[in-house]
């Protein structure tokens, strides 16, 4: 048995066709236009969907949404990124345009469900997944299902405060927080590995970070460790209230890979009290870019939602 997989973030949208065990047997992937607005991700949607479903027909539709939704009803409260979602009902939009069965959820949570059940956390409960791309997300997986707290309530790792005068999770730990630091080294010490690589750049540094921490540049390593240690210190949290057995590392600064992966884990055990260490396993996204493509076709296949 089949069924469709959506993920609508704020620069990609992904339709897949696959099993409820993740196994991906289509895809049809779109760079999103943001100025075009939520009409033209519903409209690259209807344009591919008549014929995935007559090829693969599928027995339901699951969706990871990158923003605030609400599960049970399948409205999208807004996007952060992209104008055109506030109050729309996808479910209802959705079900219309294929007469099949839709489950809608934050594409954090979804992304969890992929790791917890086919990914880097299989085998592993709970889970706790923090997304680290142009905002940070978070999800929690308990016996196999999405944990959601009291409506509008969810994981929001990316807004726990760091210090009493505001400072999230998200403003130093996303990928644009990332670039900006990276900008900021690289006006001080252009010649650097790091410098030379990011020259002339306003966007998107943190992709030549993993390289430059192969060339061994002082620097990188430096915003690595600011890095880890915010995050080790925002999961610390995690820890002391959720006690997940393994957290998973994805998105796209998760590319740094090991280094990334090790330092967070090494910051963890630092901050969390002493009869919790080292604390729960930190392990990188095994799906990588397909944790919410894999993590909607579970939802589309998973039990039916009260």
């Amino acid at each position: 048995m089949l069924f469709l997989g959506i993920e609508i973030g704020g620069t990609k949208l992904q339709l897949v066709a696959g099993t409820g065990g993740g196994e991906i047997v289509d895809r049809r992937r779109f760079q999103v236009d943001a100025a075009a607005g939520g009409l033209g991700i519903r409209n690259q949607i209807a344009s591919v969907l008549p014929e995935l479903i007559a090829r693969h027909h599928p027995a339901g539709i699951g969706v990871g949404f990158g923003g605030p939704v609400d599960w049970r009803t399948g409205l999208i409260r807004c996007s952060h990124q992209v104008t055109g979602w506030h109050e729309f009902p996808l479910g209802e939009w959705l079900r219309a345009e294929s007469q099949l069965p839709v489950r809608i959820d934050n594409d954090a949570n979804v992304a969890t469900l992929g790791e917890a059940l086919h990914g880097a956390g299989r085998g592993s409960d709970p889970v706790f997944w923090i997304n680290m791309g142009s905002g940070v997300g978070g999800g929690l997986v308990v016996g196999g299902e999405i944990y959601h707290g009291a409506v509008p309530g969810e994981c929001e790792i990316g807004h726990v405060r760091l210090d009493k005068s505001g400072t999230v999770v998200e403003e130093r730990c996303s990928g644009w927080a990332v670039d900006r630091r990276i900008r900021e080294v690289a006006e001080l010490h252009p010649h650097d590995p790091l410098g030379r690589r990011v020259a002339g750049m306003d966007g998107g540094e943190s992709k030549h970070l993993a390289a430059a921490l192969d060339e061994g540049d002082p620097m990188a390593q430096a915003i690595l460790s600011e890095l880890a240690d915010n995050l080790g210190f925002a999961l610390s949290h995690v820890v002391q209230l959720l006690h997940p057995e393994v957290i998973v590392v994805g998105g796209g600064l998760a590319l740094v890979g090991e280094p990334l992966r090790a330092a967070v884990a090494e910051a963890l055990s630092r901050y969390v009290m002493e009869a919790f260490r080292p604390g729960p396993r930190v392990v990188l996204a095994g799906l990588r870019e397909d944790s919410v493509p894999v993590g909607a076709l579970a939802l589309a296949a998973g039990p039916a939602r009260g």
